[in-house]
């Protein structure tokens, strides 16, 4: 498929899993690409980062889902910080276990798993929702019940995958990708490389193989498709691109934000790479 193709599957109002954690190995392709679309009034579920943080920007969002949202160098993604300040959507907070036990009762189709993480924080007084339940055998503890997470679509991007659905990550960490999959109605999977099913075994150990096809809808190939985040080992995160979206974005001028979307967001995903390809040219020049 095309990112184009893959967003002309979603609707507004659905609930959207995006994998990667923070401005690593985001499936920023298909984030563009639904920033192309009209599809809106989203409820988004993501260890977040530019994703949510272009996303808020669009108005996309009704409700989002998250531990933390942060481009990691840049500690609290900018437009997210702007868009919580101004009230701009519901915010289900959880903790980082608590998100991934919520993605986990949801591919086990059960409404709700008990968890220890998240009782010695103040999670559950910022996120008053949050209940309690009590072991029913002899120890009697108390847990969090976290709610299960289920999606209409999940969005992920790895480094490698077959035709099938079949995806691999070659970096350090699977995050929670095949989670976001099998949490899903219908999973979408952006790859740096589609391979033979063959050169699967052969580039990673067993169970660098994190997604299987069954839970999969459609691939997409898109090169260079988590930039401006990091998909190691194929290229670390643009630091010097993630400073310059990050300083438009909290750009007290609207304009500064203005001229960045009409650059690098006003067209396809090719004029993206090439607008991108062009900066960089244009700071290294300037560059004493």
């Amino acid at each position: 498929m095309t990112p184009d193709e893959v967003v002309a599957g979603l609707e507004s109002g659905m609930t959207i899993g995006i994998g990667g954690w923070g401005s690593r190995r985001k499936p920023m392709a298909l984030v563009r690409a639904l920033l192309r679309s009209d599809v809106w009034d989203l409820t988004v579920v993501s260890y977040g980062g530019p994703d949510v943080g272009l996303l808020a920007a669009a108005g996309r969002i009704r409700k989002l889902v998250t531990a933390f949202t942060t481009l990691d160098s840049i500690p609290l993604e900018p437009h997210y910080r702007a868009a919580r300040e101004r009230g701009a959507f519901e915010l289900f907070e959880l903790d980082e276990a608590m998100l991934m036990w919520g993605l986990t009762a949801a591919v086990h189709r059960l409404p709700f798993l008990p968890i220890r993480a998240g009782l010695g924080s103040d999670v559950m007084r910022v996120n008053p929702s949050l209940r309690t339940v009590t072991s029913p055998y002899e120890d009697g503890e108390e847990f969090a019940a976290v709610p299960a997470l289920r999606l209409d679509a999940a969005l992920v991007h790895l480094n490698r995958a077959d035709r099938f659905g079949n995806a691999q990550y070659l970096g350090p960490d699977p995050y929670f990708d095949d989670l976001y999959c099998e949490a899903a109605t219908h999973a979408y999977v952006s790859c740096e490389r589609l391979v033979d099913t063959e050169e699967l075994a052969k580039a990673g150990a067993p169970q660098s193989l994190l997604i299987k096809r069954y839970a999969v809808t459609g691939v997409v190939e898109a090169p260079n498709g988590a930039h401006f985040t990091s998909c190691t080992p194929d290229y670390e995160r643009d630091e010097a691109f993630q400073k310059h979206y990050a300083s438009a974005a909290a750009d007290p001028d609207p304009a500064a934000w203005a001229a960045f979307e009409e650059r690098f967001l006003s067209g396809n995903e090719h004029a993206y790479q090439s607008a991108v390809t062009a900066w960089h040219e244009e700071h290294e020049e300037q560059q004493p």
